[in-house]
């Protein structure tokens, strides 16, 4: 019994060496249970009690049906404020701040950690050539005219409607097909609420949404969010029963910049929380196909009775973020979102909507998930970990669910606009946390894109980063 004691613990020593010294760097996936017993001539019992070690040391992670991988050496963040402690409604003021901050993130030659885009290798592009290639021999009219009225193409509304067989069920009439997830919101936004609204958001939210909201003349109330579990839903309860919100509108699966997702049964009681105020929820799932958890986790919309919720998303970040092409399922106010859409913008391309539908009718997309994810979980883990490597003791970073951006806590004497200022100057980008807030909040906190390939120049750029931040901190 000793003996095998001591095998496994000396394969879980040799292993956690090997971890270390970063042969199997964070985010790696360990050989299987069985390559390892037959390399090392050991049974599986105990190769697999080695790795059950392993995990209870805190160097790996089970995956269910994919093995074990190494774990990276984040530092937890902290909890969300008390949900009873919330803000007053408030005027978003962020656009002037944003488009400097872009324009700065721009120049050449800098290391790309600002906009949350995946890079082109990690893309479908040639399958997507090919696909263009053939719609265009099938239907080259669709390449010559649009329709004034109908914007949806029927073949691609059904296959939105048929991938939501996972969780429930759209009707198609309720789809309404958009220039992009962002439009989608914006159409939603205007279609419920009206200038001098509150729209009840996440804290931290994304910019993009702040700005919509700006730029509509609308208010923001922000409600406390926790960096695992998302929004709290007693303080959203607290602020329907208090009359404060006309509207909602939420990131649940991979929220941007935490990467965190709603647990099914907030997702419930949200749904009938909705339902009892007759609010409407405008839900941004634009990554929640890009979630690392074997199963998809389900949208808000899923345990929607009422038609208060409008689904946006859109494949911009898993196959193609120049088709533009996105949608939204608009429950109760479809006929509404419909006729602001034709206003605004006219019909989306038949064109793009004809090759997107042919590249979900295969399993070409489902094959695409499974690799962004597969990558993405690994460069997000060794960002993390070269993170808490470079940067001072105090930081914390966030643990994704889903997405590939990390949000990372700095010394509260670091302001992120002036390290910003001087990361551009060593040729690195990301975007400051004020940006993440209608209040100013997050003055200390930054988010990092994940999307690029780990290498040398990206860990050199954590290197720059980290070493400000240490001087900024003093």
């Amino acid at each position: 019994m000793s003996n095998q004691l001591n095998l496994y613990e000396h394969l879980a020593n040799e292993l956690g060496g090997l971890i270390a010294s970063r042969v199997f760097a964070p985010g790696d996936r360990l050989p299987s249970i069985r390559h390892l017993a037959q390399q090392k001539r050991l049974s599986v019992s105990t190769v697999t009690q080695a790795l059950r070690l392993m995990e209870d040391r805190g160097l790996v992670d089970a995956k269910p049906q994919a093995g074990y991988y190494v774990r990276h050496r984040a530092r937890t963040m902290a909890a969300m404020a008390d949900a009873g402690q919330l803000l007053e409604p408030a005027y978003v003021g962020i656009n002037n701040l944003l488009m400097r901050v872009l324009k700065a993130n721009e120049a050449g030659g800098l290391v790309q950690m600002g906009s949350a885009w995946p890079q082109h290798e990690l893309l479908p592009i040639k399958r997507m050539q090919k696909t263009v290639a053939a719609v265009a021999r099938r239907d080259s009219s669709l390449l010559s005219t649009v329709s004034c009225y109908e914007t949806n193409h029927p073949e691609f509304a059904r296959q939105i409607a048929r991938r939501a067989l996972e969780w429930g069920q759209l009707d198609l009439n309720e789809i309404v097909v958009t220039g992009s997830c962002t439009e989608a919101i914006s159409l939603c936004l205007r279609a419920v609420a009206k200038p001098g609204d509150t729209v009840a958001i996440e804290s931290a939210t994304y910019f993009v949404l702040l700005q919509l909201i700006e730029s509509l003349g609308m208010k923001a109330l922000e409600i406390p969010t926790h960096p695992a579990t998302g929004v709290s839903i007693d303080a959203l309860e607290l602020a329907m029963n208090a009359g404060l919100v006309q509207a909602v509108l939420l990131i649940p699966n991979a929220n941007n910049p935490l990467g965190c997702i709603m647990p099914e049964a907030n997702k419930q009681r949200l749904a009938r929380l909705l339902s009892h105020h007759g609010i409407p929820l405008i839900e941004d799932d634009v990554h929640g196909d890009l979630c690392f958890a074997p199963q998809r986790p389900w949208p808000v919309k899923a345990y929607d009775t009422s038609g208060h919720v409008m689904l946006c998303a859109s494949f911009s970040k898993a196959i193609s973020p120049g088709s533009r092409v996105g949608y939204v399922a608009a429950g109760r106010y479809a006929q509404d979102v419909a006729v602001l859409k034709m206003i605004s913008s006219g019909a989306t391309s038949h064109f793009f909507q004809a090759v997107l539908a042919d590249f979900l009718t295969g399993s070409a997309y489902e094959q695409q998930l499974r690799k962004m994810r597969r990558a993405l979980s690994q460069r997000i883990a060794r960002m993390s970990d070269a993170i808490c490597g470079a940067f001072p003791q105090q930081c914390t970073v966030s643990e994704p669910q889903g997405g590939f951006v990390v949000w990372v806590s700095l010394p509260e004497q670091v302001d992120a606009l002036a390290l910003h200022a001087d990361a551009i100057g060593r040729g690195v980008a990301f975007m400051p946390g004020q940006l993440f807030s209608a209040s100013g909040k997050y003055r200390n906190y930054l988010r990092l894109n994940c999307g690029n390939p780990w290498g040398p120049r990206t860990e050199a750029a954590i290197a720059t980063l980290g070493e400000l931040v240490h001087r900024h901190a003093g």
